[in-house]
């Protein structure tokens, strides 16, 4: 059978596009369908109900452009949905469908960073507050003990998403929850970025963060860890098409989109408009 499946990528908005620029770096070659729903973020703001529809919608109408593996390249939307897609949804789309999401690899990678086992989460409150980092290192890592801090960001992604990535304001809130972070644990060690959207803002957290604290950004572990995945289950990787095409859509502005995630993928971007 020809290959022709794209590998489908979503995201609540534009921070998903750090995902799709590293897996396109680290899997070249391969087609791939972005999803934004900028119509409806942010999502993480929202109850848990809400962010399994609007994502579970999103994942449908991936799989019906041809897509058998959706990454869903959203902290919320993985720590709200992912779980209840694989065990409720994906029995009836078929045994070759896949999701996959950014948590589990982000989490896998920890012990090749951290030096001392104390850990900081930056993330959106929805993602804090979901508690989806806590649990996920308790399950992979029972027998040790990590401080893990976890601190919500809640202006970060409007600093982004308004390209104020690099104002006074950015600067100030960036120092302040860096700052705070590290006042209730001054031995971390290691940094995890846990929102798509926070690699924008890197030389000012670059800034605030001591020397031998290690930054760690979501794309490349989960650029790697899909390469790895790939190679374990080739009854996936053999149906992927690869003539090297990426395609945008969003549900809001194409001219908004094509603007804002030219920022992140850095280069042209050229959205077509969808409705869920």
């Amino acid at each position: 059978m020809e290959a022709d499946c794209p590998i489908g990528v979503f995201d609540s908005g534009y921070g998903g596009l750090t995902i799709l620029k590293n897996i396109a770096r680290e899997l070249p070659g391969y087609d791939y369908v972005y999803l934004g729903d900028n119509a409806r973020t942010p999502y993480g703001t929202r109850s848990y109900d809400v962010v399994y529809k609007y994502t579970r919608q999103a994942v449908e109408k991936l799989f019906e452009m041809g897509c058998r593996l959706v990454i869903l390249a959203c902290n919320t939307a993985s720590a709200k949905a992912l779980r209840t897609i694989q065990q409720v949804d994906l029995p009836r789309f078929g045994p070759d469908r896949r999701v996959l999401g950014v948590i589990r690899p982000s989490v896998e990678a920890l012990p090749g960073f951290t030096r001392n086992g104390h850990i900081g989460i930056m993330a959106t409150r929805g993602t804090i507050v979901s508690r989806s980092y806590l649990l996920e290192i308790a399950k992979l890592y029972p027998g040790e003990t990590f401080r893990v801090t976890q601190e919500a960001c809640p202006m970060w992604v409007p600093l982004v998403e308004n390209d104020e990535q690099d104002s006074a304001g950015a600067a100030f809130f960036v120092q302040q929850h860096v700052s705070r972070m590290l006042r209730e644990d001054p031995g971390i060690d290691t940094v995890v970025l846990a929102c798509t959207h926070y690699p924008l803002l890197r030389a000012q957290i670059d800034r605030c963060i001591p020397a031998g604290v290690t930054v760690v950004e979501q794309g490349e572990l989960v650029a790697r860890s899909l390469r790895a995945y790939l190679q374990r289950h080739p009854e996936i990787e053999r149906h992927l098409s690869r003539r090297g095409l990426v395609s945008y859509y969003t549900t809001e502005s194409e001219e908004m989109f094509d603007r804002v995630g030219g920022r992140f993928m850095q280069l042209p971007v050229r959205s077509k408009r969808i409705e869920l």
